[in-house]
């Protein structure tokens, strides 16, 4: 498949329309996370939250949330499966002896990076331990704050963000640049890779008065009120530049939600997209939605009937929703 442009409409599969209709267990991926019950977190209507921080932060650090991430990472690499390298679009050399993976989740691109440059080290940092029970020698993961002093000795050729949408402030998100800028090499590389939380359709099958297609809007407000926008999508590339990168790249596609596309490539990964959002919707909605939701905060059993019916509209063939992606790559001067 020829790289998406973000303004190309996906092409529907109409075979999907006389299959069998689709249930959570087709759409499940076969690999589930692992975690560990020495890990203790703070407790809040059902899901686990990270203690690291003084300040909450609204993404849940827990079995669901670690499966939709496996599945977010999936995703991201069947779309660029085409290119020779799935992982990251920066030119980063093979003499490359230092990476950091920020907000690494449960490490799979840590891992995977690790595996592809066994020379070098490679550091994921996130603010919860990861579930992880084995990785390369040269794969280290750590829990931390980047907000924090950074301790590391060595500067890094390249720094990778990935999905890290209302995960700082605006001003955090400056010292967060700032600080990769200064602890990367001259010529070093950052990427990062965001997606945007509205749900969309080039064939208006997602009508206006759905739920999905409220979502968005209902999330964005949310996380306005709460002082972390989830904007990143449209705000990191002037961030970026702003921190003193040059050389900027941008890519932009759409992720598809389901099995609907006619292409193979956008399919599977479609299917790979639905299993993030459903194993993902409850834990991105929760938090939010209780303390921040509109006109008052909502009880936890109006979120869960909320993203159950989101759920149910997106396992619809008829429903042909993607949300859109942005990849952006810039390098630090030599100078």
């Amino acid at each position: 498949m020829s790289e998406a442009d973000a303004n190309e409409r996906i092409a529907v599969d109409p075979d999907v329309y006389i299959a069998k209709p689709s249930t959570e267990e087709d759409n499940q991926s076969e690999t589930t996370s692992v975690s560990s019950s020495i890990y203790r977190g703070l407790i809040e209507n059902g899901r686990r939250y990270q203690t690291m921080r003084e300040d909450e932060y609204w993404s849940p650090a827990d079995d669901l949330q670690f499966e939709s991430l496996e599945a977010g990472h999936a995703v991201a690499v069947v779309l660029e499966s085409d290119t020779p390298n799935p992982l990251f679009r920066a030119p980063v050399g093979s003499s490359a002896k230092n990476i950091l993976d920020i907000g690494t989740g449960n490490g799979l691109w840590a891992i995977d990076v690790a595996d592809m440059f066994p020379q070098a080290t490679v550091r994921g940092v996130d603010i919860f331990p990861p579930p992880v029970t084995w990785m390369p020698p040269n794969c280290i993961l750590e829990v931390d704050d980047v907000l924090r002093e950074w301790t590391w000795r060595e500067p890094f050729d390249f720094i990778h963000l990935r999905i890290m949408l209302g995960a700082f402030t605006d001003k955090e998100w400056d010292i967060v640049y700032q600080k990769c800028y200064e602890n990367l090499k001259p010529g070093g590389w950052i990427e990062q890779l965001e997606l945007d939380a509205h749900l969309e359709a080039d064939d208006k099958s997602v009508p206006e008065d759905s739920m999905a297609a409220s979502w968005g809007d209902a999330t964005f407000g949310c996380a306005e009120r709460s002082g972390r926008r989830i904007d990143t999508l449209n705000t990191m590339s002037s961030s970026i530049e702003r921190a003193g990168f040059v050389d900027l790249n941008e890519k932009s596609n759409k992720w598809p939600i389901g099995a609907w596309p006619k292409d193979r490539q956008l399919k599977e990964a479609g299917l790979m997209n639905y299993h993030m959002w459903s194993a993902g919707l409850e834990g991105w909605g929760m938090w939010l939605l209780t303390k921040f939701g509109a006109p008052n905060p909502w009880p936890p059993e109006q979120v869960q009937t909320y993203v159950g019916k989101i759920r149910s509209e997106l396992k619809n063939p008829r429903v042909h929703a993607y949300q859109k992606a942005r990849r952006v790559w810039a390098r630090k001067p030599l100078n």
